[in-house]
């Protein structure tokens, strides 16, 4: 069974029902609401792999797992891998749905790792010239990492760019180990 082409399948069919229903937007919701609720919470997958529970009980939790009040069509897409016994790879699903969706409507995704939090001006200025590369809508999430000492990582689509004294230094070492 190929987990991936699966996936895929099903999360194209949930994209194409919300598009036709008019609630992509509130089913990508969902679903990153989902996928994050799998990271986070072992539980989750242990309790939806669980034999033993009711398919009745599986929705319910993740019905409570997709943020307690999902819309008709994902509650229609929950029973319909639990019907199909899919629940196994509903991970997978949600996550082809969001980066579907971010396809679908030009969402890139870019994150900023500084050593010191940076200013609101600062955030605005990366997320522009993210834009301005890729020509689309940017997604930016900041993170800080004291141990790049200095400088930036910037990373979107599948650009990095490493701008920090703690690469600078390691390329130094590099060059005198040799």
């Amino acid at each position: 069974m190929d987990i991936g082409v699966i996936s895929v399948r099903y999360a194209r069919a949930l994209l194409k029902a919300g598009l036709d229903a008019g609630v992509e937007d509130r089913v990508y919701a969902e679903m990153q609401v989902l996928a994050q609720n799998y990271i986070t919470l072992s539980e989750l997958r242990t309790a939806v792999d669980n034999p033993m529970l009711s398919k009745e009980l599986k929705e319910q939790l993740l019905v409570a797992a997709t943020g307690n009040n999902p819309c008709d069509i994902t509650r229609s897409f929950l029973s319909l891998v639990l019907k199909e016994n899919r629940e196994s790879i509903l991970q997978f699903m949600a996550n082809s749905y969001v980066t579907l969706y971010r396809k679908q409507k030009n969402i890139i995704s870019a994150k900023l790792v500084t050593a010191a939090p940076v200013t609101k001006s600062v955030e605005d200025r990366m997320r522009h010239l993210v834009e301005s590369k890729t020509k689309g809508t940017v997604q930016f999430e900041t993170a800080t990492d004291p141990e790049l000492i200095g400088g930036f990582v910037l990373e979107y689509d599948t650009y990095r760019m490493d701008a920090s004294l703690k690469a600078k230094l390691n390329a130094i070492l590099a060059q005198l180990s040799n």
